[in-house]
């Protein structure tokens, strides 16, 4: 795989949460996947993993295009997210793909789904982010 800015990034516990871990990444095309754990605590009494952890998925697959799109500089914080879902998610290997649509300079545009593991189509969502720069976000 190549690499991104993500190598020497440190996941926050939310991301643990939802095991998040990079799958494949192409930075110049703002375009990253991630894999996520649907594990079975996530779901809604119907035994499918609750919209509010799909969408935070699909929120931790977007931001993290822009910060590999932009080489480690700029972290989004979401102004707007939209989401659709398409069809219910069971428990397991869940796959988020995300595409930088404008890299602006104080606001991103990103595109996200959410598929299973056998590439069933389960969400799509869409958000701006206001950027944040590494150096503010931090110190």
């Amino acid at each position: 795989m190549i690499a991104t800015a993500l190598d020497n990034f440190t996941a926050p516990p939310c991301a643990k949460l939802l095991g998040w871990h990079l799958l494949d990444a192409r930075p110049k095309e703002g375009w990253i996947r991630i894999g996520f754990d649907g594990r079975k605590d996530f779901c809604n009494p119907a035994g499918f993993v609750q919209g509010g952890i799909l969408s935070a998925m699909l929120d931790d697959t977007m931001g993290p295009a822009v910060l590999v799109m932009s080489e480690g500089r700029l972290y989004t914080a979401t102004i707007t997210i939209t989401i659709n879902f398409l069809a219910p998610a069971r428990p397991g290997k869940l796959i988020g793909e995300a595409t930088v649509t404008q890299l602006g300079k104080t606001v991103a545009f990103v595109e996200g789904r959410l598929m299973a593991e056998d590439g069933t189509l389960l969400a799509t969502a869409s958000t701006s982010a206001r950027l944040v720069e590494m150096a503010k976000a931090i110190g």
